[in-house]
């Protein structure tokens, strides 16, 4: 099975490889990513080290205060942070800057993940949440090279596809592989698909250990003071195609309620702002742009945030948030972060990324799932017409955030014995490591 997936991967790599190309040409972000997705660009650490892996913005999140709680416990340890998309690219540079050695992932191709690895030598590697690459993993466990799955989840959705593979995908997990799973489910799902049941430990979500850094949560309050002290301001936070729309058309009834409401808009996708600019000059709708480097004005309904990577300090400028990816079928995005700052929440009813998340805050109170932009607009109109209720649901949140946390303690205790363990001498074929990095990390 695993020579007939090897097969596929080598069919697809073309056009994988084009569609990569293709994006390059108007997106800036994804030049120089492709060398690095085949393993033939990147950094090149002073020594064995640690490497995570985060798919986007939120596993990298979620991944930092995991890096921090290691570092502090084995100073001086090269940390290299992978992601898949720009968007987790630029988070990374946002969170940890020159600390740690950032690359792209390289495809699930033998060739790729040998010259990767040749170049970073892990000591231990730590995949977040959901990422399973059979290549990638039969290759760590052929080096003794331990594997962590942190924070991790599988869907029942999932599990039906993978039974699919059952052969596969159990072989994969057979690596030496430990888990720490977010539930209870979670664990018995990798069970199902071919996990060594002494492996598979609850460990909780790490996305609860969270932290807004005070210099976000400093600016977003003080955005907030400077234009919009004393009018009623909602986010509608990682916005996709028909979401916008949505929003707009939510402000619009907001409005007549509360004239000088103001909506802070954040698409998901950079590759959008053109488009939602037009949907809002479509509209007639007066507004100001984070890119052009003005603020709003009294006259403006709406802020876009065309930038990236400052949605957590307009989440911190707002009064209640609306986080997208769930009125269309994408899933869901992340909850933790307006959760963490007290705000009230709105999702739409798509929330299967992670869903106990979102039944967890919907049951305590700080989150409403609506279906419609009216149903939008009511809700967020009832917070606004009770602004104590509103940081008193948000609060409920940020409550149900605190207990949950705890996860990257036990994390902790998962790997620091495997970072305890004396670093291996470079294989056959492997090079001794470079003496400086800093120019191969993008």
């Amino acid at each position: 099975m695993r020579l007939v997936y090897v097969l596929l991967i080598y069919l697809l790599a073309p056009v994988v490889i084009a569609m990569e190309a293709w994006k390059a040409l108007w997106n800036p972000e994804y030049r120089g990513r492709l060398g690095q997705r085949m393993g033939f660009d990147g950094p090149e650490p002073p020594g064995p080290g640690l490497w995570v892996h985060g798919v986007s913005v939120g596993e990298v999140q979620a991944s930092a205060a995991l890096i921090q709680a290691l570092r502090r416990e084995f100073p001086g340890l090269p940390v290299v942070v992978t992601t898949v998309t720009p968007t987790g690219a630029q988070r990374a540079r946002a969170l940890f800057g020159d600390t740690v050695f950032h690359c792209y992932l390289p495809y699930d191709l033998p060739g790729a993940v040998r010259r990767f690895l040749d170049r970073t030598r892990p000591r231990v590697a730590i995949i977040m949440e959901t990422e399973i690459w059979p290549t990638l993993y039969q290759a760590l466990g052929s080096r003794g090279i331990p594997l962590v799955m942190a924070s991790a989840r599988v869907s029942t959705r999932s599990v039906d596809r993978y039974r699919h593979l059952a052969s596969l995908f159990r072989k994969t997990l057979s690596h030496g592989i430990l888990i720490g799973a977010q539930t209870a489910a979670d664990a018995e799902r990798f069970r199902i698909i071919g996990a060594a049941p002494d492996r598979v430990r609850v460990t909780g979500n790490v996305k609860y250990d969270m932290e807004i850094p005070a210099a976000s949560v400093e600016a977003g309050r003080a955005f907030r003071a400077r234009v919009a002290a004393n009018r009623p301001v909602w986010i509608a936070g990682s916005t996709h195609e028909g979401e916008e729309d949505a929003a707009l058309a939510a402000h619009a009834i907001v409005r007549e309620r509360h004239p000088d409401a103001l909506l802070i808009l954040v698409p998901r996708h950079p590759q959008r702002f053109e488009a939602v600019r037009a949907l809002l000059r479509k509209r007639g709708v007066e507004f100001a742009s984070r890119s052009s480097g003005d603020e709003p004005a009294a006259r403006h309904g709406v802020f876009l945030v065309d930038t990236l990577g400052e949605l957590q300090m307009f989440y911190a400028a707002a009064d209640v948030a609306f986080v997208a990816g769930s009125l269309v079928p994408i899933g869901g995005h992340s909850l933790l972060e307006p959760a963490v700052l007290g705000l009230p929440m709105l999702s739409g009813p798509y929330n299967h990324n992670a869903q106990d998340v979102a039944d967890l805050f919907e049951q305590c109170g700080a989150l409403r799932v609506v279906r419609s932009k009216e149903e939008l607009a009511q809700k967020a109109c009832e917070w606004f017409d009770e602004p104590a209720r509103a940081r008193a649901d948000g609060e409920r949140g940020r409550q149900a955030v605190a207990q949950s946390r705890g996860a990257v303690t036990r994390l902790v205790a998962m790997v620091a014995p495997l970072l305890s363990r004396p670093a291996e001498p470079p294989g056959p074929g492997e090079r001794p490591a470079a003496s400086s990095a800093s120019s191969g990390s993008r």
